[in-house]
């Protein structure tokens, strides 16, 4: 999973980044972006290890892209965009210091996602026209056809200023729009950097809803708190009188914001968490672990952890028939523990 982490010069977007990752930015990726893993931490994997004792355990972890520095002027912005459209979620970041107006950068940021997107779609446009000026066979004229009637109809609704979104089209227009990866319809959640000494983080979170979600956060403190030693970090907070922000629940919002999930695979040799979109079935889990477990599928031998940990064992787990024997199509749910069924 990749996550696009988007904001204007200055609001502090590299920062989060190490914070998040523990990479510090290189200079030389300034123009051309920075990725680096930000591991998902689960309670529930130290809770398996105490039961199974493995040889591994293996965290699940998002990729996490630092983007160039947007301008507030617009310019240069698009092809600094176009590094996040194969992301699968946008993470803006504004910053709410030294006088910054984070609700003036949010608008700007639609009017930059909108501009982006539509010179993508007028430059299709226009390769579409220049193909059907020539002889084309009548089915892919009639596909060329309906493709610039759905790119039209998204870009006029942009030029209004109102950018359709999934929910508004087809399924036949999902489809030719789907192939832009338009960033104006990627899932976000914004993350506001707020000062040091802030006393009311809580008055930027008041408009996050489930859609939309908010954080709000001193990044430069969480990074100085984070290189610190335990020992200096809890004499500087009770010094201060600050407490520092949960990393790893942040690194789980985004998770959540993206559409993503985490299922469990658990043994003697191994205790690994796994990424999966939400509504993922046992096959897409089978394929995310191994092509060959998802070719030679035959199925799925599904407990939840929770289980495990109540009754101590996988045996006992086995004992009292909470094992679930379940089909490719199974959809896959939070807390489950997976074992896949295969034929070589």
């Amino acid at each position: 999973m990749k996550i696009g982490l988007v904001g204007y010069q200055g609001s502090g977007k590299s920062t989060l980044f190490e914070w998040l990752t523990g990479v510090a930015p290189d200079p030389a990726h300034a123009h051309s972006g920075q990725t680096a893993m930000a591991e998902i931490r689960d309670p529930r994997m130290d809770q398996m290890a105490a039961i199974y004792h493995p040889k591994k355990i293996q965290h699940a972890a998002i990729e996490l892209v630092d983007t160039p520095g947007l301008s507030r002027d617009h310019h240069g912005n698009a092809p600094r965009l176009a590094l996040l459209r194969e992301a699968g979620c946008l993470v803006l970041v504004v910053a709410a210091f030294d006088g910054s107006d984070p609700m003036a950068d949010l608008v700007s940021f639609d009017e930059d996602l909108l501009l982006a997107d539509m010179e993508i779609l007028s430059g299709r446009l226009e390769r579409i026209a220049q193909t059907l000026t020539k002889p084309v066979p009548r089915p892919e004229r009639e596909a060329l056809e309906h493709e610039r009637h759905v790119v039209q109809l998204v870009l006029d609704a942009m030029e209004a200023g109102r950018p359709l979104r999934e929910g508004d089209m087809t399924e036949e227009q999902r489809k030719v729009t789907r192939a832009f990866r338009l960033l104006s319809e990627k899932p976000r959640m914004i993350v506001v950097n707020t000062a040091d000494d802030e006393a009311h983080p809580e008055r930027f979170t008041e408009a996050s809803t489930d859609a939309l979600p908010v954080v709000a956060l001193p990044a430069g403190l969480e990074l100085e708190l984070a290189r610190m030693s335990p020992e200096d970090r809890a004499e500087f907070e009770a010094e201060m009188g600050v407490g520092g922000s949960d990393r790893n629940g942040l690194v789980r919002r985004l998770l959540d914001a993206s559409g993503s999930m985490i299922f469990f695979t658990a043994g003697e040799k191994e205790v690994r968490s796994w990424l999966l979109p939400r509504g993922g079935t046992a096959l897409d889990a089978a394929d995310g672990i191994h092509s060959d477990l998802a070719r030679g599928f035959i199925r799925a031998e599904v407990m939840t952890c929770a289980d495990l940990v109540r009754l101590g064992s996988e045996r006992e787990v086995k004992a009292q028939h909470l094992v679930r024997q379940e089909p490719k199509d199974y959809v896959i749910q939070d807390d489950d523990i997976l074992l896949i069924r295969f034929s070589v």
